[in-house]
């Protein structure tokens, strides 16, 4: 797929525009002629807009140059050589007609055609159309934003054919990196009508319950798998007009649901977009900022309030628990209003979902994914069932007098009375046609840790980390510890597993399936010590960790990270430390140390110096102090990549390394690598004796800039001390010439200078601001 035709240039049209360039495809964009001069201005202005879009559609901005621009008067030839034509303009059926009947005429034969729309009969928006348009004709419900939001919704019709979803499918799996998800043309598919249910369940048993707003979106958030957003907030961020669209739309084209009558408990949200409360397009809507203060709407005067804190005592009681299963399981038999929200809450999604199969899907599966991937659900309605007890579930939706789907009650007779169960190599389901386990399709390119854990595949396991075996000699170590920080555990398990690796294997992959690949050393842990003023037990954290990058840098065998998502501090050091990196493209690494008052110790500095110079000296007598200049700058004021190509630009990632857009292929491709590597004739590498030193007159020019950066308030006192204790690193500490030096000399000038900083009251005040909030602290 090289060529791409959108119509529309409207949120989604765009957006979808700038994630096909992202994967270097050359996009067409269309909307409507403008009345000026330019008439393509309404498409240009909108790919014009895309670079201040946050957050950003684009992994760089120049991709921009893949999308060309026209309207629906001038440029409909040009659609001639697109391979897929893909139509993103406003909701309306006729609106839609009109635009495939002028386009028709301008489609290849085999271009592949396809709606956007949300919640439209996909079947209809093709009437009239050829028979050829019709067997390459589908829906493709990308959600928003594009970049972001891994479900992509495929809606075939009736006289779709087959090679048309596999060719779509594929297109979307491997150069979009999208999860898939069939749905039928049922109103809203799959993620859509099932998040619907869950938002109007909620606004219902609210009003039964008397709860606030606030005790909705915490019960409905992070503390029972959902995102942060919860339910009102979410409402918010979508558009509350938009919502009310959509449960209308249910409840218009759902004559024969039995729970239709919930899709009308949405007069709170008519009234407030009556009022022209939609959320935060105008501001306002469940939630209001009035300067620095968040209010929330009272829904009872429909005033704006301050936020309370919700008096929810059996969720303050569960909220260090590390397992969202745990959890959940202790809330739903909470007697407090929590329980008396949280159980009919889930006990409906679980029989809307299965009611649901095969309505709106053949496999009970999709609906799992469609959640996870587009209203990113930390379990699936089926799976969260499942983990809970589906026995202990079932029995209680009885004794409620609830009655559970013929399929579900069969399921229970089986041997395993499970959704889902593992044999020997491979995951099944329970297929609701065939009444019998089916294999779960699955790539073998897409590694799952969690099914490889149930194949007894976990060489040795501690509490911060395991070892897997992934098959053809390669070896994996997954952090898991909280927030995957790397602390001892994790230290002793990656040393072992390097020495184990060395005996017999091909290689080792570092990488897990985490929320994020690692956000850094433990800062618990070392603020404790630093408190305590314990400067050894620092000095000898740092060293191991310091021997652990050095041993993935000088093993033996390969060693490939595949970091993903948040790769901070200690976990970006990891990845600057192996021979090679396959990265998500969404990866935001970076060496952000300098936020918590210290600087990187565990080979940042020195790697980072290392590669700047690299590309310098490839340039013959060229001076090196501005690729200096440019790793202080990278470093000092925490630089984090935008995505897995930005972090190349960074130097965080090699020209050499490999960015891959699918998630759920990173384990394999960089197992591949490490293979790759092996069979390539693998050596290991010498240590570095050689690196140049500029010394102190590069320092003199690096302590006058931020000298004058202090003079003019853009650091504080403690940054310019953080600053040159980078600079003296950097620069190869207290020499009168520049000289060459080896890696371990300025690996010990890292370590001097973090336990300096350890020792400095402003750095531990800005480690407790971090741990506490999550952000950093500016003294």
């Amino acid at each position: 797929m090289h060529h791409v035709g959108v119509l529309g240039a409207g949120t989604m049209g765009t957006q979808i525009s700038a994630h096909l360039a992202n994967v270097g495809v050359k996009t067409l964009l269309l909307d409507l002629p403008s009345q000026e001069s330019d008439r393509s201005s309404i498409a240009r202005r909108a790919v014009e807009q895309l670079s201040s879009i946050q957050p950003p559609p684009l992994y760089s901005p120049d991709k921009l140059s893949l999308i060309q621009v026209g309207n629906f008067e001038d440029d409909l030839p040009r659609l001639s050589s697109c391979q897929w034509i893909i139509e993103c303009v406003v909701e309306k059926l006729e609106i839609k007609h009109q635009l495939w009947e002028k386009v028709e005429p301008h489609r290849s034969p085999d271009t592949i055609v396809s709606t956007n729309s949300s919640g439209l009969p996909v079947a209809e928006i093709a009437q009239g159309r050829s028979e050829d348009f019709q067997k390459h004709w589908l829906g493709t419900h990308f959600f928003n934003p594009p970049r972001y939001m891994r479900l992509l919704e495929l809606i075939p019709t009736a006289r779709t054919l087959p090679q048309v979803v596999e060719s779509i499918a594929s297109v979307g799996d491997r150069l979009l990196g999208k999860g898939i998800v069939i749905a039928k043309d049922r109103p809203n598919f799959v993620a859509n009508r099932m998040g619907s249910f869950a938002a109007v369940r909620a606004l219902e048993l609210m009003q039964e319950l008397g709860l606030t707003i606030e005790e909705v979106d915490t019960l409905t958030g992070p503390v029972t798998g959902f995102p942060k957003t919860g339910t009102f907030r979410l409402a918010d961020l979508v558009g509350i007009d938009i919502m009310l669209d959509v449960v209308d739309n249910l409840y218009q084209n759902l004559p024969e649901d039995p729970w239709r009558e919930s899709f009308r408990f949405t007069s709170l949200f008519k009234q407030l977009v009556e009022r022209g409360w939609k959320g935060l397009k105008t501001g306002q809507g469940f939630y209001k900022k009035e300067g620095k203060e968040i209010l929330v709407l009272d829904p009872e005067t429909f005033e704006y309030r301050r936020r309370k804190k919700p008096n929810l005592p059996s969720v303050e009681r569960v909220r260090h628990e590390a397992s969202t299963i745990k959890r959940i399981g202790t809330l739903l038999k909470s007697e407090d209003k929590a329980g008396a929200f949280l159980w009919p809450f889930f006990r409906d999604i679980f029989l809307y979902a299965a009611e649901r199969v095969p309505e709106i899907t053949d496999e009970s599966y999709q609906i799992d994914r469609a959640m996870r991937w587009g209203f990113n659900w930390e379990f699936g309605p089926f799976e969260l069932w499942q983990e809970l007890g589906v026995e202990e579930i079932s029995e209680r939706i009885r004794q409620d007098k609830k009655v559970l789907p013929e399929w579900v009650e069969e399921l229970q007779k089986r041997d395993s009375k499970c959704f889902y169960r593992v044999e020997s190599d491979h995951q099944v389901f329970f297929d609701l046609g065939a009444r019998e386990y089916q294999v779960l399709s699955e790539d073998p390119e897409k590694i799952q840790l969690t099914i490889l854990k149930k194949q007894n595949k976990v060489i040795r396991t501690n509490a911060g980390a395991s070892l897997f075996d992934l098959g053809d000699g390669v070896a994996c170590l997954e952090f898991h510890s909280k927030m995957n920080v790397i602390g001892g555990d994790v230290v002793d398990l990656a040393r072992w597993a390097v020495d184990e690796v060395e005996k017999d294997w091909v290689g080792l992959v570092i990488g897990n399936q985490g929320k994020n690949f690692s956000v850094g050393a433990n800062l618990m842990l070392l603020l404790l010590e630093a408190q305590e003023g314990n400067r050894e037990e620092i000095d000898q954290m740092v060293q191991a960790f310091q021997q652990m990058t050095l041993s993935f840098r000088y093993s033996a065998r390969p060693v490939v990270a595949a970091p993903f998502q948040r790769v901070f501090g200690g976990g970006a050091e990891v990845c600057l430390g192996c021979d090679a990196v396959v990265a998500s493209s969404e990866t935001y690494m970076g060496l952000v140390e300098v936020g918590v008052g210290l600087v990187p110790a565990g080979g940042g500095v020195k790697e980072m110096l290392i590669r700047h110079f690299q590309e310098a000296r490839s340039i013959p007598e060229t001076d090196l102090f501005p690729a200096l200049k440019k790793a202080f700058r990278t470093i000092g004021t925490a630089q984090v990549s935008r995505s897995g190509e930005d972090a190349k630009r960074l130097q965080l990632l090699r020209p050499s390394d490999i960015v891959e857009i699918n998630s759920e292929r990173l384990l394999s491709r960089a197992k591949q690598e490490v293979i790759r590597l092996a069979e390539a004739g693998y050596v290991r590498p010498e240590p570095e004796q050689n690196i140049p030193a500029l010394g102190n007159s590069a320092l003199a020019v690096l302590k006058v800039g931020m000298h004058l950066m202090q003079r003019a308030g853009y650091i504080s006192e403690h940054d310019f001390l953080i600053g040159k204790k980078l600079a003296h690193i950097l620069t190869g500490g207290d020499l009168n010439h520049p000289t060459m030096v080896s890696e371990q000399y300025l690996l010990d000038l890292e370590r001097e200078a973090f336990l300096s900083l350890c020792g400095e009251r402003k750095t531990l005040e800005r480690i407790q601001h971090t741990l506490k909030t999550g952000k950093p602290l500016r003294n």
